[in-house]
């Protein structure tokens, strides 16, 4: 029976990489690219091949094999596996470049950084301080060859040939024999003076000066050229001159050199370093501290290398949230290191973890998660979204607080593209149904209302017909000025979806009760959009052909159109957090604004429901607002300002069907794709929904127009026809109510609004009144009066 002898190579579970090798030290040594067999995962492999009379050479290359296999330091290579045989030595370490090709190609790229450097320099540093300090080591061939730089750019200490012990057992230090490492050893072993070293760390010392050196200016010439320290750091300049000095005795230890280059002002003492540091050290950190460290980390990333960032701040962040509790404050620094991944590497690392924080009862992470949303979303796929995201994300719809709310709605317009049928066109509009007619916060039902226009090309034809005329029309008709013009542009952005039949008998008569309007901002909105719709009515009248084209997308499953400016709408509505809502919060944390109780229709001047009147008696003015304590006066000026920006309709000319109405910035600009896109491009976030009504008859003893005498002149006695309008308006007839069929679209009670409206104009009048003739009493009193008396009559 034959027996075959197995090779150990061909068994061995790490392959070598048919590339070119990398090179590796100077010496026998030649350094490969590998893999493990079982996983694929790189692997750096260092091959010997052990050659007849080099005996010396393979007691030296077996040595240092055993050195590495035993030491383990973070800045010292790692060792992984090993094989030794009769023919080779290979050693399995970690992946890794030689610095000399890492400098290189760095520095080719352009994305060389005195940062990477300060930090590279400390790993070599405190490696040889372990050595000489805690294991009585001598390196003996510190030299750029004998460093190495992992994939997130740490720096790691190799080269271990020629280390001897520093207590003298085991004989001196072995012969090298190889000139290009000769030229570090340092002048009192060269120059034969016979000069005692006297501290084990000097040699060390003097060649970490030669690989200073050689790291700003590239390859060492010769030994006299440390003398000029050419492109080495001015902040580095003293410490390494210490390196380099002729007498042994001053050059400092490892330690005490990382502790002057550390110093305030030092080469090593800046944030980058420091970062490091404290990941190092994160697993006995404070929860404390980590919250701190994490706060401040994203201002640091920008400045830091990428590599860097996803292999070992990635790591750290992904632990800290796993194991170490840190909450939502790794949320910012996370997707801002997400931005370095490719999209196979994003799902495996970062989505995970996002669709697990979505479970959280944190609010803080729960807002943060909603504001960022717009770096994930285009990772998360249709399933994930539909059953595992949305389904928590619809718990912010009733939080108690408003600024989760409003974020919550603002997702919307990400998530809607990859909602399922179900939860778009049911259970989203219940939501929206629910917060447009009862919310407290005037700004969240306006940003209800916007979001509506954006995403109401996803919705289906049945929902669309049901759901868009009686949400904006209800809009309209909210005390909330901002929710009005949101209602009049909601209109506008979804002109395409209505048929000829809804423009002229449901949009029209609601645009036109809003050409009365108390605020300025939303008349002139609704003049645009009666002029819009118009035009398209009157192209309709005049061409019949075109109605087919022209509500083409009345019964379409979606409207690409539409959808296509999506995208841009969600940019805006993940980072626009500067809202009126955030600004509500802040002024008033717990209190919420009774708007139910403020009148439908507010007085011209511009106040839409007032508080009890000042107990001074001094005062001259009339009550003040109740908008204004809240910090709503400014708010207000806010939203009419960024209305007041709004792009303008042109009224020249017709608008063909397809929606092509002037709608432009300025003159010299031109027109949107749509023009009705000016509305999607505008900060119209800051605005509510109310039931629509139907138009109401015409009050007892008002004229139909066909009966004035419009050629001739009017008789003196009449009034002006407009005058019944508003009078009418202010009666306040009851509205009839509309309803969204089995949606619970509630409108709010505008006989009562109008009532309490006209209570409280009373009460100003009284109030007035009372003022001026307590101003009229005080004329009158005669004498001079006492400070901190009053005079009585």
């Amino acid at each position: 029976m034959w027996f075959f002898a197995r090779d150990p190579v061909r068994d061995f579970p790490f392959e070598i990489s048919p590339e070119l090798p990398e090179g590796g030290p100077p010496g026998p040594w030649v350094l490969h690219r590998g893999r493990k067999k079982a996983t694929g995962s790189p692997v750096s492999i260092f091959v010997y091949d052990v050659k007849p009379g080099v005996e010396e050479q393979t007691q030296v290359a077996k040595a240092a094999f055993k050195r590495l296999k035993t030491l383990r330091h973070p800045n010292i290579l790692a060792y992984i596996d090993g094989l030794e045989t009769d023919r080779c030595l290979h050693i399995v370490t970690e992946a890794v470049t030689p610095l000399g090709a890492y400098l290189k190609a760095r520095a080719e790229a352009g994305d060389l950084r005195e940062l990477e450097l300060s930090w590279g320099l400390h790993q070599i540093v405190k490696a040889l301080s372990f050595l000489v300090n805690d294991c009585s080591l001598i390196h003996n061939n510190v030299c750029m060859a004998a460093v190495f730089v992992d994939r997130a750019g740490e720096w790691k200490l190799g080269g271990l040939d020629y280390m001897y012990s520093a207590q003298g057992s085991g004989g001196g230090p072995p012969c090298k024999g190889i000139p290009e490492l000769e030229q570090y050893d340092p002048p009192e072993l060269a120059d034969g003076s016979g000069r005692a070293v006297r501290e084990k760390w000097s040699a060390d010392m003097w060649r970490l000066g030669c690989l200073i050196w050689e790291v700003f200016n590239g390859p060492l010439p010769r030994a006299a050229a440390l003398r000029n320290p050419g492109k080495i750091p001015k902040s580095l300049v003293p410490h390494y001159c210490e390196l380099v000095g002729a007498n042994p005795k001053v050059r400092p230890n490892p330690a005490r050199f990382l502790q002057n280059c550390r110093a305030p002002g030092g080469f090593m003492n800046n944030r980058f370093v420091e970062t490091n540091l404290f990941l190092e050290e994160i697993q006995i950190k404070e929860p404390a501290e980590k919250q701190k460290f994490f706060q401040e980390l994203s201002k640091s990333l920008d400045s830091f290398p990428e590599d860097f960032c996803r292999h070992k701040v990635l790591p750290q962040l992904l632990t800290a949230f796993e194991f170490g509790n840190a909450g939502a404050v790794v949320l910012t620094p996370l997707f801002k290191v997400g931005k370095f991944l490719g999209a196979e590497e994003y799902q495996q690392k970062i989505i995970p973890v996002v669709v697990k924080m979505f479970s959280s009862t944190d609010r803080a992470m729960r807002i943060r998660l909603l504001q960022q949303m717009e770096q994930f979303i285009q990772y998360l796929d249709e399933p994930t979204v539909n059953t595992q995201i949305f389904p928590h994300v619809v718990h912010g719809f009733l939080d108690t607080n408003p600024a989760i709310r409003e974020q919550t709605v603002k997702s919307m317009l990400l998530l809607a593209p990859k909602l399922n049928e179900t939860n778009l066109n049911v259970e989203l509009m219940k939501h929206f149904a629910r917060l447009q007619a009862k919310d407290e916060q005037g700004p969240i039902r306006c940003n209800t209302t916007v979001c509506l226009g954006k995403i109401g090309s996803y919705l289906s034809a049945s929902t669309r017909h049901r759901v868009l005329t009686s949400a904006f029309s209800r809009a309209t008709k909210d005390p909330f000025a901002p929710s009005r013009v949101a209602g009049v542009l909601g209109f506008a952005a979804t002109h395409n979806l209505y048929s000829m039949n809804d423009c002229a008998h449901k949009i029209l008569p609601v645009l036109c009760s809003l050409t009365v309007d108390p605020e300025r901002s939303v008349r002139d909105q609704a003049f645009k959009a009666i002029r819009s719709f118009l035009s398209k009515l009157e192209s309709v009248s005049e061409d019949p052909t075109q109605l087919a084209e022209a509500e083409k997308d009345v019964h379409a499953a979606s409207s690409p159109g539409m959808g296509g400016a999506a995208a841009s709408w969600a940019g805006w509505a993940v980072t626009g957090v500067s809202s009126l809502t955030s600004k509500l919060i802040r002024a008033h944390p717990t209190a919420a604004p009774a708007e139910t109780n403020v009148p439908q229709r507010p007085v011209p001047e511009g106040h839409w429901e007032t508080q009890e009147e000042s107990k001074d008696a001094e005062e001259d003015s009339t009550a003040a607002d109740r908008w204004d304590d809240e910090d709503w006066g400014s708010l207000e000026q806010e939203a009419e300002s960024v209305l007041a920006q709004q792009d303008n309709w042109s009224t020249g000319g017709q608008a063909s069907w397809a929606g092509q109405v002037s709608w432009t910035s300025n003159p010299g600009h031109k027109s949107q794709e749509s023009d009705w896109s000016s509305w999607e491009a505008e900060d119209a976030w800051e605005q509510g929904w109310q039931e629509p009504s139907p138009p109401e008859p015409p009050p007892e003893g008002t004229r139909l127009a066909s009966e004035y005498n419009w050629g001739g002149p009017e008789p003196s006695d009449k009034g002006d026809p407009f005058a019944a309008l508003s009078v009418r308006r202010e009666a306040g007839a009851q509205p009839r109510r509309d309803s969204w069929g089995d949606d619970n679209w509630e409108g709010l009670e505008a006989e009562s609004r109008q009532a309490k409206a006209e209570l409280a104009r009373k009460k100003r009048e009284e109030r007035r009144r009372e003022m001026e003739a307590k101003r009229a009493e005080k004329k009158t009193a005669k004498g001079p009066m006492k400070l901190g008396t009053r005079k009585l009559d």
